[in-house]
């Protein structure tokens, strides 16, 4: 029988976004023999079979009645008046408003029902572990749920079916593909920015950072920056308590260039959010060289010297319209596309500057601390002139 639901599960959710597509063209599209009408009357006529045993469908079912009662309203008006007549046009315009909010309740109860469907077929596949296909299909589905913004009742469902604690399992399951493992951590992410005041506690109190961080990839990472980035402070701190910055820096020296710029940007939303043990733990681990390194590269570069450069070709012809500010941005920007490590030492340092998790004393012991460190890992006078430059300076990005 279960395995039976779990067939069914999909087109059921089908034929579900079918109904929520019908009744979302009925809020804008109000002709009497359309096809969105017809398909929710249809669900009408099934609703004894449907709808009558499941009390979570019963304000679906009395819409769906009060839509059959409108619909038959305005074709018996139509046919007992002269179609242009000024009753007859008073009478259609408030039956189509009438059926336009109809038709957007209709929609929040599909919706609803697709919400608990879709979330019981989750939790299922998160316990069996079985048709990862499917399993990455549902949490892809799950974070786009999510990401439409705060719900009360798809937050109990999620709570209800303890999605939260099954997904932080498949995450430390070294028995799952790493694809399915990826998207569990995002949709970890996609909780916090759903309800960061109802899901960080089990973020912090769980295995979730170790987790994304062993994984080392390229989407753990993406998660790890946006649990950064929604959860601050109290989310580095537990970072750095684990023990886990040096492995953070570790993606800095990844073969995959994907995987160092990443790493830039995980180093950089620490050097934000952190407090003073977060910072001096990847000082310790030798930030700031690896830093003067990527910036000596290829890939690397100092942004301060675009003020003494001619516009390429490449700017367009608009940009001489714009003021000075918003042009020098675009400049920065393609720089910056082909040169992801420019300036790099000046933009970490930029970060503790204006970030939120030291204190103001704290903050000026950093930057000479980082001046020191610059000059040491240096390779010539005029590469220490330049950073310390940027550093001292700032650098509008």
């Amino acid at each position: 029988m279960e395995d039976t639901d779990k067939n069914r599960t999909p087109q059921v959710l089908e034929v579900l976004q079918a109904l929520k597509q019908a009744s979302q063209e009925l809020q804008h599209k109000h002709d009497n023999t359309s096809l969105a009408i017809k398909a929710l009357l249809e669900l009408h006529t099934e609703s004894d079979t449907i709808l009558s045993n499941d009390p979570n469908l019963s304000a679906l079912s009395h819409h769906l009645s009060r839509l059959k009662h409108l619909v038959d309203h305005v074709n018996s008006t139509t046919s007992r008046h002269r179609p242009h007549s000024l009753r007859s046009f008073l009478s259609r315009r408030l039956s189509t408003h009438s059926i336009s909010k109809l038709a957007n309740s209709i929609e929040s109860e599909i919706q609803a029902w697709i919400d608990r469907e879709s979330i019981h077929s989750l939790s299922r596949h998160l316990n069996d572990h079985l048709a990862p296909d499917e399993l990455i299909a549902l949490l892809t589905q799950f974070r786009q749920r999510l990401s439409q913004g705060f719900n009360r009742d798809l937050q109990d469902l999620v709570l209800n079916n303890k999605i939260f604690s099954s997904l932080e399992s498949v995450l430390f399951d070294a028995k799952c593909s790493l694809n399915v493992r990826e998207n569990a951590g995002l949709a970890v992410a996609a909780l916090i920015r759903f309800n960061k005041d109802v899901f960080v506690g089990q973020v912090l109190m769980g295995p979730t950072i170790r987790a994304l961080v062993g994984m080392g990839s390229l989407r753990s990472i993406e998660a790890l920056c946006s649990l950064i980035r929604s959860i601050k402070s109290p989310f580095v701190d537990e970072i750095e308590s684990n023990g886990e910055i040096p492995n953070i820096i570790g993606f800095l020296d990844c073969e995959e260039l994907e995987m160092r710029v990443l790493g830039m940007d995980c180093v950089l939303e620490i050097g934000y959010f952190g407090r003073k043990e977060a910072v001096e733990a990847m000082l310790k681990e030798g930030l700031v060289e690896k830093l003067v390194e990527l910036q000596r590269s290829e890939l690397g570069g100092d942004l301060i010297d675009l003020d003494h450069e001619k516009k390429t070709e490449e700017e367009d012809e608009n940009d001489c319209d714009e003021d000075g500010q918003v042009r020098e941005g675009k400049r920065q920007k393609r720089f910056l596309e082909g040169h992801p490590f420019a300036s790099c030492v000046a933009r970490f340092a930029v970060m503790l500057e204006v970030g939120e998790g030291l204190r103001q004393r704290e903050k000026r012991a950093f930057k000479q601390e980082i001046l020191v460190r610059v000059r040491e890992a240096s390779v010539s006078d005029a590469e220490a002139a330049t950073i310390v430059a940027e550093v001292l300076w700032g650098t509008s990005l």
